[in-house]
C-alpha cells in the first residue's frame, strides 16, 4: 500500500477541501486545479492505490464506490446534460497522487478523444 498521501489527509481533514458529499462508503470533493466548470474527485474511504487494485478487491465494495460516484454526480444535477467520469491509473496517465480516486468532470462541452 502507498504512504500517506494528500487524500488521506483530506479524508482525515487535516488538510481543508471542499467537499460535496460524505457517506459510510465515500468522500467527494471539488479539485483544486478544476479542468472544467464542474471537477469533483471521489474517493473510497477504503484506499486502494489504483484502478488496477479494483480487480482484486470485493465486489459488493467495488460496486459500492462506483454507486457512490454515480450518486455524487446525481447530487451534482449533472445527469440532464451529461458527465465523465475519469481515473488515471500509472504514470503514463499521470496518476499523479496514489490513492484511486474517479475524476467527475461537467458543465462543458468535452472533447473526443480525451487525450
Amino acid at each position: 500500500m502507498a504512504e500517506d498521501t494528500l487524500f488521506d489527509k483530506i479524508l482525515r481533514k487535516e488538510i481543508p477541501a471542499d467537499v460535496v458529499h460524505e457517506d459510510d462508503e465515500v468522500f467527494a470533493f471539488r479539485d483544486i486545479n478544476p479542468q472544467a466548470p464542474t471537477h469533483v474527485l471521489v474517493i473510497p474511504k477504503a484506499k486502494y492505490e489504483s484502478f488496477a487494485d479494483l480487480a482484486e478487491q470485493d465486489p459488493d465494495a467495488v460496486g459500492r464506490y462506483m454507486r457512490g460516484i454515480a450518486q455524487v454526480a446525481r447530487n451534482l444535477g449533472l445527469e440532464q446534460n451529461g458527465y465523465r467520469v475519469v481515473f488515471n491509473t500509472g504514470p503514463d496517465a499521470q496518476q499523479t497522487v496514489q490513492y484511486i480516486h474517479a475524476h467527475i468532470i461537467a458543465g462543458r462541452q468535452l472533447g473526443w478523444p480525451p487525450g
